[in-house]
């Protein structure tokens, strides 16, 4: 058949999330169901950071090391994220172009897998992340906007925090550069 339609298997996956997003947040409520996309994207969170550790050879990465990782991985998923800031207590990213497209319009669940994969890595290298989605093209931006909080009590109160394991060591310094 040679119907000129747009399908294919991007298009199909991100209908697909957004098609699940759309069902949890009727039946279970908008909390909910952040919370059980949160669950997916702290998987997918492991995953990826052990991808990163595994191609850089580390048992860590450092902060500047993350910032980079997070850009990396959205590029690698025609996200377009930037680090816009970055010290000790920080990192600062901005977004133009959403892996989810169009499909992420209104679904602000969906925004769960960004503040989980990216608090997952945060945390498993840094000890602690807390992520704050302060603009979202999900909301309707022009942009995201995601602080990505390094230490506990920095900055406003917003966001979720993420928990690395207390029995690794401490990250590298920053100034370490992986092997």
């Amino acid at each position: 058949m040679d119907a000129q339609i747009d399908l294919d298997r991007d298009v199909f996956l991100r209908t697909l999330v957004r098609e699940l997003a759309t069902s949890l947040e009727a039946v279970v409520g908008m909390e909910e169901a952040s919370g059980y996309i949160s669950l997916v994207g702290q998987a997918v969170g492991n995953q990826i950071d052990d991808m990163y550790l595994e191609a850089l050879g580390v048992d860590r990465l450092t902060a500047e090391h993350v910032a980079e990782a997070l850009v990396d991985l959205k590029r690698r998923i025609n996200g377009d994220f930037h680090v816009i800031e970055q010290d000790d207590t920080k990192i600062v990213l901005g977004n133009r172009a959403c892996p989810f497209a169009e499909k992420v319009l209104g679904r602000e669940s969906m925004c769960m897998m960004t503040s989980n994969v990216f608090g997952t890595i945060a945390a498993r290298n840094l000890g602690y992340a807390r992520v704050e989605l302060r603009e979202t093209i999900a909301r309707g931006d022009a942009g995201c906007r995601v602080v990505v909080h390094l230490t506990p009590g920095s900055g406003p109160a917003d966001g979720r925090e993420y928990f690395g394991d207390a029995d690794l060591p401490s990250a590298p310094p920053a100034d370490v550069v992986p092997a």
